[in-house]
């Protein structure tokens, strides 16, 4: 590789979860603070960062295609390509290997340690490739630098790693184990979105009411502590895991009005067996006892999940149990997937790989019933009233999109700007968004 001029412009282009956005907007951060800027829209950047997720199906090998197709569409006139870095959790698996497809990546960097971009460009500038997927004790939070400006939407990330250990699942191997990031930190960094601008913040993390501070004080603390801060008007979290919603989270959804009624809270599957051997610790039940101690203390909760299907072994009937557990829940929204061997897990080499028809097939009817139970949520919410919170400028003059209390996309009309709240009747509804009608200006 030899030396290029050091880039002037980029682009972080993020898959997957919201802890990949913000890892992204992190990078971006990082990247800005060394006087680097992002590409204008339309225009091709200097560097490229590509920030993976391993849950995506395939996800290493469309990661090269992604490579191919920079280098392809991206050519300059002189023959040479932006830098490429590939960051995230295919970054922390495939690690060399990555070095060793695609000649033309510059840097590998995993989710632990992307704190060194700006050194790895620096050393990319110069003609060296690098790559960086230890999982240092150094602070990574620590390295980064102040949120500036952020939306009226911000993510928090107070969590990382997981130590659950799903047979499915690669992030205890590219995110590493359970670490809680200290109070103090996580105060001041909300402290500093709200400052730069945000009215709602969500608390991330792999496993994000696992996290404690040095008492073994849980999320519900933290919630109330933000609460108290002038100026956020909005708390979630996710993503959860059954065993750990303790008795003060639930009840802090009844205690602390600002978080808002929402719980994202993963199943995964109906049936036990299956449970067993995708060793989520719960079972069916169980589950559904938890939602109902969440539902006796917040009735109006809106209940989202994750769910599997064609897990190693998983029959017909094991599937049908799944459908009962979602015509008993009635989820607001969900998030669905065929079941996709990743390399290292336990799953990938287990007997009874189901075929890919089979989970095609699987996938459509539930995922049919799911869209019936969100369209049935979302227009049992009409006629109700509830603070928006603005977020963007609608496609049509003088309409403006938001989020309600229960994260459904609201649209309406009439005088508002974003990262207002307003006050609106919701009067139609569809499948993915309510039609609202605005019925006082904003308030702080």
């Amino acid at each position: 590789m030899r030396p290029t001029p050091p880039p002037r412009t980029y682009r972080v282009k993020s898959f997957g979860c919201q802890m990949n956005v913000y890892d992204g907007e992190r990078m971006a951060e990082l990247l800005g603070a060394q006087g680097i800027s992002p590409a204008p829209e339309g225009e091709e950047a200097d560097l490229v960062v590509l920030n993976t997720c391993h849950i995506r199906e395939k996800a290493a090998e469309k990661v090269y295609s992604d490579i191919g197709r920079i280098v392809k569409d991206w050519r300059r006139e002189d023959g040479t390509s932006p830098l490429i870095a590939v960051a995230g959790c295919v970054a922390q698996a495939e690690g060399e290997e990555i070095m060793r497809r695609a000649p033309a990546v510059s840097m590998v960097v995993g989710p632990q340690a992307y704190h060194r971009l700006p050194e790895m460009v620096a050393e990319a500038a110069e003609g060296r490739r690098t790559v960086e997927t230890d999982m240092p004790a150094e602070a990574k939070f620590a390295a980064l630098p102040a949120r500036r400006k952020v939306g009226p939407s911000a993510f928090l990330t107070v969590q990382e790693g997981c130590d659950k250990f799903c047979t499915y699942c690669v992030v205890p191997y590219t995110r590493g184990a359970e670490i809680s990031r200290p109070y103090k930190d996580l105060v001041a960094e909300a402290q500093g979105l709200v400052e730069a601008g945000a009215r709602e913040i969500t608390l991330l993390g792999q496993n994000v009411n696992a996290w404690r501070d040095d008492t073994n004080r849980g999320l519900e603390k933290l919630i109330e502590t933000l609460a108290a801060m002038p100026g956020l008007a909005r708390i979630r979290y996710t993503t959860s895991h059954p065993n750990d919603m303790t008795e003060g989270l639930i009840e802090a959804h009844r205690d602390i009005e600002k978080l808002m009624p929402f719980l994202h809270l993963p199943v995964q599957a109906g049936n036990d067996r299956v449970l067993k051997a995708m060793n989520r610790s719960h079972s069916a039940d169980s589950y559904l006892r938890v939602l109902d101690r969440v539902r006796a203390v917040r009735p109006d909760i809106a209940l989202s999940g994750d769910f599997i299907v064609g897990f190693p072994g998983e029959t017909d009937a094991e599937f049908e149990d799944t459908l009962k557990l979602v015509d008993a829940v009635g989820y607001a929204q969900c998030f669905s997937f065929k079941y996709s061997a990743r390399p290292g897990t336990p799953a990938a080499t287990m007997d009874g790989q189901v075929a890919a028809e089979v989970m095609d097939e699987r996938l459509q009817r539930l995922q049919a019933a799911l869209n019936r139970d969100q369209l049935a949520f979302n227009q049992a919410s009409v006629g109700k009233r509830c603070t928006v919170l603005v977020e963007r400028k609608g496609r049509h003059e003088g309409q403006w999109l938001g989020k309600s209390p229960w994260l459904q996309s609201v649209h309406f009309t009439g005088e508002a700007a974003i990262g207002d709240l307003v006050e609106v009747e919701l009067t139609a509804a569809g499948p993915n968004s309510l039609s609202a009608r605005l019925l006082h200006p904003a308030h702080a």
